[in-house]
């Protein structure tokens, strides 16, 4: 099978496991292991026959494709390399796309041209309360059909790995783990080196969580917490913990699509509060003028179908937004009851590069809503139209973001969920070899 050199769709994920599937009837299997709410059949593809489960979660995010083409790309590894299998006594069990229905709603860019524009204009998250990994009522209130599939793979296999596969689409890779993995971030570092990638040296998704190494964070326990808190730090109840009490290992893996070399820049800023006043002040400034457009373009949404989808992140966003500006400005958010943590010049290069984010998804959304509506009686379109273009050449000219090839990302995501697989095996042998029992609550 060739090499995948643009993201798959829903359709092509599901047509190139089948095709695996038939050259690899004793190995490989393909099983419908739920089914999402537009009626989208959801599939776990699994190599291997040992009694070791790892499970690798795709799509969990709808504007993140990479996830596809790398478990096609573990999926021929793991059947042409039998220590990946026999040797490992392991089975990989792959989920081809866990947000299927949301996926469909971004295959307007997904064959290319890739360009920040063309992203930006076809692009759809759904709402927080929407996002299938998210627990926001405990495993026990899961709503999603999405949600509880997962939940019950993870009850089922009690995997002592589970990667989730995501992507960024401004920045670098970084990953974030439920355990320490010791020298995971050697590792990381090295295959980040062949492949060019930048490291993510100052996430903002982990912004303050404790650091693992270079580009690698620990995943906190859950606590609950508001929607701004759940979006802003993510420390929340999710399919990410879910499966702790078996032992398991999660990774959360981040690979980039537009790569941004000042992310690994790890040297002391010159002038921090001056970059984060900016940084805070650039975000109000984008909110209002969101807000504004909003405003002038709700009354004309009524006739939109399934407006309310779309409307749903972009209320998230503006949600957050004020609070995010106010949380990072150092006259206003950086106090002795909630400090900022230590700052270098790749954590203020993803504050700036988070901030423009928020606004340039809720431009798209509106953008696409306007475009629904199928008129433009609040003149908001040449508008939008030129501020994504604003935003997205910052991005280019003022960040240095550049694309990296598919087949690069996914390469990257695959060599690191490899690496995971490795260190996590190594830890559950060596758990099990003590006689000590691998622990079941949280740290």
């Amino acid at each position: 099978m060739p090499p995948l050199l643009r993201y798959p769709t829903v359709d092509e994920l599901s047509a190139r496991a089948a095709a695996l599937v038939a050259r690899h009837p004793r190995d490989a299997r393909l099983r419908r292991v739920g089914t999402s709410r537009a009626g989208t059949p959801m599939w776990l593809l699994s190599v291997g026959h040992g009694s070791r489960q790892a499970l690798v979660v795709a799509g969990p995010h709808a504007n993140e494709p990479v996830g596809g083409a790398t478990v096609l790309r573990l999926a021929e590894r793991a059947l042409a390399d039998p220590r990946l299998t026999e040797g490992a006594d392991a089975t990989w069990n792959l989920l081809l796309c866990l947000d299927p229905d949301g996926s469909r709603r971004n295959e307007g860019w997904l064959p290319g041209p890739y360009t920040l524009g063309r992203y930006i204009r076809n692009f759809f998250r759904p709402g927080f309360l929407e996002q299938p990994e998210w627990l926001p009522d405990g495993a026990a209130g899961a709503a999603l059909p999405e949600t509880r599939a997962l939940l019950g793979l993870q009850d089922e296999l009690r995997p002592f790995l589970q990667c989730s596969l995501h992507g960024v689409d401004i920045g670098g890779g970084f990953v974030e783990l439920t355990h320490d993995l010791p020298g995971f971030d050697r590792r990381l570092a090295h295959i980040a080196a062949r492949l060019g990638i930048p490291r993510e040296l100052g996430a903002y998704d982990a912004l303050y969580w404790p650091g693992l190494g270079p580009a690698v964070y620990r995943i906190p326990p859950p606590r609950r917490a508001g929607l701004a808190a759940a979006i802003t730090e993510a420390a929340v109840e999710s399919t990410w913990f879910h499966p702790y009490r078996h032992g398991t290992v999660t990774a959360v893996v981040e690979a980039p699509m537009w790569g941004v070399t000042a992310v690994a820049d790890d040297s002391p800023p010159v002038d921090r509060d001056a970059v984060l006043r900016a940084v805070s002040r650039t975000l109000r400034h984008d909110t209002d003028l969101l807000r504004y457009l909003l405003t002038r373009i709700r009354p004309y949404l009524a006739t939109v179908p399934d407006a309310a989808r779309l409307l749903a992140p972009v209320d998230d966003y503006l949600l957050v937004c004020p609070g995010l500006a106010d949380a990072w400005d150092p006259d206003t958010g950086d106090s002795p009851a909630h400090p900022l943590p230590p700052l270098s010049t790749a954590h203020l290069v993803a504050l700036r590069i988070s901030g423009r984010r928020l606004a340039l998804r809720t431009a798209g959304l509106l953008h696409q809503l306007v475009r629904a509506a199928g008129r433009d009686p609040a003149g908001a379109l040449p508008e939008l139209d030129r501020l994504i273009d604003q935003w997205c050449a910052d991005y280019r000219d003022g960040c240095g973001a550049r694309w990296i090839p598919v087949a690069r990302q996914a390469e990257y995501q695959a060599r690191v969920v490899l690496a995971a697989f490795d260190l996590a095996g190594r830890r559950a042998r060596a758990c099990s070899g003590s006689g000590e029992p691998v622990p079941m609550q949280r740290d």
